[in-house]
């Protein structure tokens, strides 16, 4: 049996759960009232007037974002029409700078509504958007042959801040 080492993902496993709703303590809310001048320490990468988008401290493949709402919402109906299209621009940007920046071939983007769904956030809506390129593996397959793409978030967070600037 071939081991995947993850040991980044520890401190996720063994770190204080978030509250149910999401709380005071939900880090996509920490993200969106942040000032700018943390948004690196708080993986922040981009925000307009209503999302953000931040890097997924424990991704499952390289370039795995949230964007959410900069609003603390958990159902998919309390969006506003604004809200929605700021979201869905700011998907369509990001995936355009990734296929760019990192030859990604597709992209799962996923919203999960709900904990029995999987929402590990359920006070929060976020969209998780995953790049997939030809011949990887997702998730799924940690227990055949796996193969892993590395890069850290820091450098992740550089490339994609580079690209935005150009915007």
């Amino acid at each position: 049996m071939d081991h995947l080492w993850a040991p980044w993902r520890l401190s996720y496993i063994t770190g204080p759960k978030q509250a149910p709703d999401g709380g005071p303590t939900c880090f996509l809310c920490r993200a969106a009232t942040g000032t700018g001048a943390d948004d690196r320490a708080n993986l922040v990468v981009h925000r307009t007037e209503r999302s953000v988008v931040v890097l997924n401290r424990f991704p499952y493949n390289n370039g795995h974002l949230l964007v959410c709402p900069l609003a603390h919402k958990g159902r998919f109906d309390e969006l506003t029409p604004e809200e929605l299209l700021d979201l869905q621009l700011v998907m369509r940007l990001f995936m355009g700078i990734i296929e760019k920046r990192m030859n990604a071939d597709g992209f799962n983007v996923g919203l999960n509504l709900g904990r029995p769904a999987g929402a590990g956030v359920p006070g929060h809506l976020h969209w998780h958007i995953v790049p997939r390129w030809s011949g990887d593996q997702n998730f799924m397959a940690v227990t055949g042959d796996t193969h892993v793409i590395s890069q850290s978030l820091d450098a992740l967070y550089d490339l994609l801040t580079e690209e935005l600037a150009k915007v």
